[in-house]
């Protein structure tokens, strides 16, 4: 499921995260500061898909992608830390999707993860 921004532009964006994370929420404001229309996807709610989940570890890989410094992992065993490899993150990304960074954000066949401001811009403006 996602929630739909009304778009005041021809761009497709679409904004993958939790809408408590303050990381998401700077991200949201700058594309609705841009004019931008986005649509989200609540991924700790609604899941994310497997299939966009392995074309995002092809794109950046899975070290990338794995959201290390979040309470989820953190409170993982050590041993279901040791010896992670992209199937075991895969895994565990599916499992926990908080484990995932944030956001993630989709515009044609460009893949950002995280916020940065000259990313997004060079990639959306």
């Amino acid at each position: 499921m996602t929630t739909d921004q009304p778009s005041r532009q021809s761009v497709t964006v679409k904004v993958y995260g939790i809408p408590n994370c303050d990381t998401v929420r700077r991200a949201r404001h700058w594309l609705e500061e841009h004019d931008l229309g986005y649509t989200f996807h609540d991924y700790k709610k609604h899941g994310v898909d497997e299939g966009r989940l392995r074309h995002w570890i092809a794109v950046h890989g899975w070290e990338a992608l794995l959201n290390r410094r979040g309470t989820t992992f953190r409170k993982l065993l050590d041993a279901e830390k040791a010896g992670l490899d992209a199937e075991r993150a895969l895994a565990l990304m599916l499992a926990h999707p908080a484990m995932i960074k944030r956001p993630v954000m989709e515009h044609g066949d460009a893949v950002i993860i995280g916020f940065d401001d000259a990313a997004w811009q060079a990639a959306l403006l």
